[in-house]
């Protein structure tokens, strides 16, 4: 890389991480997701406006890989893009401990398969009636793209709501333990469905038994890393021998990431799920690594997220890949499956009708995991440019409006569950784990 290409990806990379930091600030100063002010960063800066109202000033900054620019420059910004990625699901993985005690048990059982197994199933038979020829990319199989619309439909954010639930000061309450219960047994599972699209979809025409093995692979490595991997992983970082754990856990830390995605790579199972199930089993031993899995989630936060959502943005081109209408109508069919069936779920738990349109909105919100799953569908072939600025958008509204709503509720004196003080329920049993909170 010339210092030409150079002076050019550390001018890109300086507007697009300021821009997403000063615009995520503004919007969690305004109590808005900060991730969305981070892709309003991308989609200011890429081709939708100063690209297309300003290509002059676009070019002095942009990074279109065309003739006589860099492509090297273009494969350090993908590189950055992708690494984020896998950073934010490690911390997704991460979040996973400590939300779940007996008496929410049934409620959280309730909420996530009728709440998340519905609309999924619900979406699963709609799709043979929807135009799926508009949807889909490259790949033309069937199967993957059902499942990923399914997963579109079907999705919380974990990230996004415990952001929105911490800005209301109410991360410690019923109603927060509850919300990102189901998000945690929803990314679980959602994920394992995605691997088996994935895998389905990199098979391509090949023949159906290399089809089996590639998507019993996938579930394989998901179990073993749901199931094995954190006990292995835990005798090993308490092993007398193991000096990077005790010397240098933050570091440590980064090691069992890569080390998930090699041994995913090496088995042809997307990176993303392994970077999951690397924070999953990490966290189980977060009392031996005092801060390391802190530290990395708040590094991962400040830079590496920031640039992954930016670059989303920047991605998107509202000027020939967006379709009011397909925005319009997904957005009003996967929100009003999601809302009914959760809501159905938080009222065959026991909940009262107000209680469950409060969790039944929070549960709507898509956030990081659905622009995750479009990126993820996207760079796989499975969905087309028109449908991932869809899910995009849609993940961004849904998140707004979940926090506008609780907001609203709150403002207005009323609890979000009855019974619950506008303070929540304080006490040991009730606090969510430090990395739940999204860091700045």
């Amino acid at each position: 890389m010339s210092n030409a290409d150079f002076g050019s990806l550390t001018i890109f990379l300086f507007f697009l991480l300021a821009a997403a930091r000063i615009l995520g600030h503004l919007f969690a100063r305004l109590r808005q997701p900060k991730v969305i002010g981070e892709i309003l960063a991308g989609v200011l800066l890429g081709p939708s406006l100063l690209g297309h109202f300003a290509p002059r000033v676009s070019a002095v900054f942009s990074l279109q890989t065309g003739p006589g620019q860099s492509l090297q420059a273009a494969a350090v910004v993908a590189f950055l893009y992708n690494f984020g990625l896998l950073l934010l699901m490690f911390a997704s993985g991460a979040e996973t401990k400590g939300l779940f005690n007996r008496e929410d048990r049934r409620q959280v059982a309730w909420l996530g398969a009728v709440g998340t197994g519905l609309p999924f199933l619900l979406a699963l038979c709609a799709a043979y009636f929807l135009p799926l020829d508009l949807l889909a990319g490259r790949v033309t199989a069937r199967t993957p793209l059902l499942l990923v619309v399914s997963i579109a439909v079907a999705v919380t954010s974990i990230p996004v709501i415990s952001k929105i639930l911490h800005d209301l000061q109410i991360l410690h309450t019923r109603f927060a333990r509850l919300v990102l219960g189901v998000a945690v047994i929803e990314d679980i599972v959602l994920w394992a469905v995605l691997a088996v699209a994935t895998a389905l979809a990199a098979s391509g025409s090949v023949p159906q038994r290399t089809i089996a093995i590639h998507v019993a692979s996938s579930l394989a490595y998901f179990a073993f890393g749901l199931l094995i991997a954190p006990p292995l992983l835990s005798r090993l970082t308490r092993a007398r021998w193991n000096v990077l754990a005790k010397t240098s856990p933050i570091a440590y830390v980064v090691v069992v990431l890569l080390a998930y995605s090699a041994l995913a790579s090496l088995v042809d199972v997307s990176l993303v799920f392994a970077a999951f199930l690397a924070g999953y089993a990490i966290v189980q031993e977060k009392d031996l690594l005092p801060g390391a899995v802190a530290s990395v989630s708040e590094f991962s936060f400040a830079v590496f997220i920031p640039i992954y959502f930016a670059v989303v943005g920047y991605k998107l081109d509202l000027s020939k890949t967006f379709s009011l209408t397909l925005l319009a109508g997904f957005f009003l069919f996967s929100s009003t499956m999601k809302l009914l069936s959760a809501g159905l779920g938080a009222g065959l738990a026991g909940f009262r009708v107000r209680d469950s349109v409060n969790l039944a909105v929070a549960l709507n919100a898509r956030g990081g995991p659905g622009i995750v799953l479009a990126s993820v569908a996207y760079d796989a072939g499975i969905i087309n440019a028109v449908f991932y600025t869809t899910l995009v958008l849609v993940a961004v509204l849904t998140s707004q409006a979940a926090g506008a709503w609780l907001e609203h509720v709150l403002r207005s004196g009323n609890p979000l569950l009855s019974g619950e003080t506008l303070t929540g329920i304080c006490g040991e049993n009730h606090q969510i784990p430090e990395v739940l909170i999204p860091k700045s």
